[in-house]
């Protein structure tokens, strides 16, 4: 298995992922456009147990942006590097700080009932208007 290495826009904190990423998508809610001033993030999940922070993790910042949900960035740069929630078994990466590779594309977009009115979807990827359905249980 290949290990997937990311950091921050400075170098002040680096993460691996040592197992497979989730399907990459770009999520077009209000949040994620506001915190990465953009269009979009463009995020995959990763099992916890598969992420580790390797350089400056006690250097992290994070910010709640919804009850529960932290957004992890680095205080330096600003670059933010995933979000997760604490009960949950996955963080969510954003894709961008990878420095690797991932070896495959985004195929959706999700939460475009809330995408910016000057982005146009024209990439013919599927476009949901919400969040995907998680997995009950």
């Amino acid at each position: 298995m290949t290990v997937l290495r990311g950091q921050c826009l400075c170098g002040e904190i680096r993460y691996e992922i040592n197992g497979p990423i989730g399907p990459i998508g770009h999520c077009h809610c209000k949040t994620c456009r506001g915190a990465h001033a953009a269009a979009f993030a463009t995020t995959a999940r990763v099992a916890r147990q598969d992420f580790k922070w390797t350089v400056g993790e006690e250097s992290l910042c994070a910010f709640e942006s919804s009850p529960g949900k932290k957004r992890f960035f680095c205080p330096s740069c600003g670059s933010h590097l995933v979000a997760a929630r604490d009960h949950e078994d996955e963080v969510i990466l954003r894709v961008g700080s990878l420095i690797d590779d991932p070896g495959s594309k985004a195929v959706i977009h999700i939460w475009t009932d809330e995408k910016a009115p000057w982005f146009d979807l024209n990439d013919g990827l599927p476009a949901l208007p919400r969040g995907v359905p998680r997995k009950s249980g």
